[in-house]
């Protein structure tokens, strides 16, 4: 009887603490996920996968379609690599990455201390993803796993960069624990990937610069150099300017910068201006991002110590400035119409010509430009200055003896005026340069030939570019499409008969969507001013617009959240929230005769 008695106590304590056990994945086990169809190689939204090998923190999972494809000599070399992956996780990723940056969320969504590694077919050349939707129950994401995964491409998988991607991949899952789940921020997307592309440099797994990481960043910085730094578009240029500016801002300020940008409640250029501050540094973002575009270009340690890489790896490193020539005698004149986008380097070299030379700048009206200037001398050492640049944005240099003392000048601006909301594209500004020889600027008018426009003519154009621009941009954040809207809107003017209604969204929306109805979403949250202030209508589902989703379904949480028994926002446009919005938004009559 007391033997019954002990079976049915068991029997109760067990039912009492199920709800708390976690049952853990096992070998052989078989899982469908949902991918990201964006980077699957055939464009699916799931697949189905085999948990192939289990360790302390990782389970691996391969894609089935794959993995049975393979023949034995290949599986045994997946099987091997698995193992070395495995290995260099558990006793290097890891152990170092956290302890240096604070750990992933653990146990996590699914309350299991291991990390799940999808490994399946992914296109062009990434090496892995991660996607924070899977950190969300599906009543929030429908589409989300539910565990802390990562995912890497199968085409890679006996690469030695693989541990460089894994390293990366992991560095994502930390930085969504120590700034959403601890600090209740995102973080923008270009110092979110900046971090996370300096782990492989962290972990030394680019000592061996040959067909590391490093190698290939610095390949892709190259071939473009002139790619925003702070404009994030997921292509091969921005990784390679977010990992050079990353490898100079460690050098010169340490890995305490990144550490402590992350771990503060404030994103982006703010975050790495608290945490250089917080660390004893007096320079800031702005004065950095200069002295890095010099660096890039001279990488001479010996005219200044912040004008250098000090990694052995960059020694050589440079970039080629726009050559520019001036005729070697005569009078003569430059002149050119650029843009540029925030944070953004430019550099251009001026040679030829003889006697002195002025250079001319204009810029964007009400826009913020540095623009340092370097002069090499005849022996090929190099000076730096700056222009210094009125409220208008216009600035001018002398060069003395250009041509025989000095054999060159190189012109680096960048545009500086935007400091945070970096959410998908930027947009473009214009600036104005010139380069005169001293003797054709010395009357008061220079002389028109029918080839060479005169300087004056150029600023008058420049002028008109810069209004045409201004009104272009107004369309734009207006979320207007420039020709092809413009077209609609005098069909509508020539049919007043008809009514015209706004549209209604009919499809759930996520962060990193790319699409109109994200538009669309994004012209309606921006109706209110304390739910998106930032009003901009990019098409792409960032942080900002996350951001603003969230203000909107806490503003209208009975109709939104409560539904789902939730009291904070979750940025996902599901089921309740598009009716919310198309309640407010959707459908309305907008005009009729």
């Amino acid at each position: 009887m007391w033997g019954k008695i002990k079976i049915i106590i068991l029997i109760g304590i067990v039912f009492l603490v199920l709800p708390f056990f976690v049952f853990a994945d096992y070998g052989g086990q078989k899982t469908t996920f949902f991918v990201d169809s964006n980077y699957d190689l055939l464009g699916r939204q799931e697949v189905e996968a085999t948990l192939i090998r289990i360790s302390p923190q990782l389970y691996f999972y391969l894609e089935d379609n794959w993995w049975n494809a393979l023949d034995r000599e290949r599986i045994s070399e997946v099987k091997f690599a698995l193992q070395s992956l495995e290995e260099e996780f558990e006793n290097k990723i890891y152990p170092e990455l956290s302890k240096t940056f604070g750990s992933e969320w653990n146990p996590g969504i699914d309350k299991d201390v291991h990390i799940t590694v999808l490994i399946h077919p992914i296109k062009k050349e990434a090496g892995g993803y991660t996607n924070t939707g899977d950190e969300y129950p599906k009543l929030q994401n429908p589409f989300s796993n539910e565990r802390e995964i990562i995912y890497l491409n199968s085409k890679y998988i006996t690469s030695p960069l693989t541990k460089s991607f894994l390293a990366h991949e992991f560095f994502h899952l930390i930085t969504f624990n120590q700034k959403q789940k601890i600090q209740g921020v995102t973080e923008e997307i270009w110092l979110n990937e900046a971090r996370a592309d300096f782990a492989p440099t962290f972990l030394a797994y680019d000592q061996n610069y040959q067909d590391s990481n490093l190698q290939r960043r610095v390949k892709a910085f190259l071939a473009s150099p002139t790619d925003s730094l702070t404009e994030w578009l997921n292509e091969s240029p921005d990784y390679g300017v977010i990992n050079l500016f990353t490898q100079y801002l460690v050098d010169h300020y340490g890995i305490e910068i990144l550490r402590d940008s992350l771990k503060s409640e404030k994103v982006g250029i703010p975050s790495l201006n608290y945490a250089l501050e917080k660390n004893g540094f007096s320079e800031n973002f702005s004065q950095i991002f200069t002295d890095w575009t010099i660096a890039v270009f001279l990488n001479d340690c010996s005219l200044h110590p912040k004008y250098c890489y000090l990694n052995e790896n960059l020694k050589n490193i440079r970039v080629f400035p726009s050559l520019n020539f001036l005729p070697l005698f005569g009078k003569s004149t430059l002149a050119f119409t650029y843009g540029t986008k925030n944070w953004a380097g430019n550099w251009y070299k001026i040679i030829g010509g003889q006697g002195d030379l002025r250079i001319e700048f204009i810029g964007f009206p009400d826009r913020s430009f540095k623009i340092p200037y370097l002069t090499e001398d005849s022996s090929g050492s190099w000076t730096v200055n700056f222009f210094e640049l009125d409220n208008s944005q216009q600035g001018k240099v002398l060069v003395s003896d250009f041509g025989t003392k000095i054999r060159s000048v190189v012109m680096a601006p960048s545009l500086q005026d935007k400091i945070i909301g970096f959410d998908g594209e930027e947009i473009e500004y214009a600036f104005f340069w010139s380069a005169s020889t001293q003797e054709e600027i010395e009357g008061e008018q220079p002389t028109q030939t029918e080839d060479i426009q005169t300087l004056v003519q150029k600023i008058e154009f420049l002028k008109r570019q810069l209004e045409t621009l201004q009104a272009e941009l107004k369309k734009q954040l207006a979320g207007e499409e420039q020709e092809e809207k413009e077209e609609k809107e005098e069909e509508k003017e020539k049919e007043k008969e008809k009514e015209t209604f706004s549209p209604t969204l009919e499809q759930n929306l996520r962060y990193g969507d790319r699409k109109e109805d994200v538009k669309i979403l994004q012209t309606w949250l921006a109706k209110d001013s304390e739910i998106y202030p930032e009003a901009l209508i990019t098409g792409y589902f960032g942080p900002l617009t996350q951001a603003a989703v969230i203000r909107f379904q806490e503003k209208y949480k009975k109709e939104v959240l409560a539904f789902w028994g939730l009291e904070k926002g979750t940025g996902f446009v599901g089921q309740t929230t598009r009716a919310k919005l198309n309640e407010l938004y959707g459908g309305k009559l907008l005009s009729k005769e």
